[in-house]
């Protein structure tokens, strides 16, 4: 874990996650305590969802309606505001091409700020342009040319590539914290993300092993029937 506090830590998220949304919450001060850079990198959670042939809490009521009451008990606990979102799944696209276009990593900051605390504070509908826009407006930024640029073919490959690269990393959902080869999911997963900047992973390699090999036997049991 030597030299981990001079490299980014970075943030896998799709706005339409609210796990991710009470991760983003905590990364400041995560960032502050360890000394270490956030990177936010947008990706698409569908993309991840069909890369993995999974489905999302969306299409299994029986894990959205748990969803639900974990994330206000999370929220409580944080002292984090949430309120439900003014549409649930919605399509973030727009959303997390803006927020990959070239900015300050000051101005890229607030703007995901704002786009997280549009969705799960203000219950605002961030597929839509112009709410996008006034987002961007309130902070400085120029809101019609981040959308226009947001609808050229180049942010739209970005988006696409950073998804696929999430993918050849593991990432399977958000939100995902890398901390340099190392991959945590979901928002209970800071506190190991905490413990691998400092310097300490409750992992043990030579145990894994044997799980890999578990993991391994069923595939070949699966492959035979």
């Amino acid at each position: 874990m030597e030299g981990l506090r001079e490299r980014a830590v970075r943030f896998y998220f799709d706005y339409i996650s609210p796990n991710a949304y009470l991760a983003w919450t905590q990364l400041q001060a995560l960032a502050e305590r360890h000394h270490v850079v956030i990177e936010p990198v947008p990706v698409l959670f569908a993309g991840l969802l069909q890369a993995h042939r999974q489905l999302g809490p969306a299409e299994v009521p029986a894990k959205m309606r748990w969803m639900w009451k974990n994330t206000l008990r999370k929220a409580a606990l944080l002292g984090v505001a949430l309120n439900p979102p003014a549409f649930h799944p919605f399509n973030p696209l727009l959303a997390l091409r803006v927020s990959s276009l070239t900015l300050s990593p000051c101005e890229k900051w607030m703007l995901i700020d704002a786009l997280f605390d549009a969705v799960w504070v203000r219950s605002l509908h961030i597929a839509e342009p112009l709410v996008v826009a006034q987002i961007a407006d309130r902070l400085g930024l120029d809101g019609a040319r981040l959308i226009a640029q947001a609808q050229e073919a180049e942010p739209k490959a970005q988006l696409r590539n950073q998804t696929d690269a999430a993918i050849a990393l593991g990432v399977f959902g958000v939100p995902t914290v890398a901390v340099g080869d190392e991959t945590f999911w979901g928002f209970d997963d800071l506190a190991f993300v905490e413990r691998a900047l400092s310097g300490v992973d409750l992992l043990d390699p030579s145990r894994l092993q044997a799980w890999t090999a578990v993991t391994a036997s069923a595939a070949r049991t699966r492959a035979a029937t």
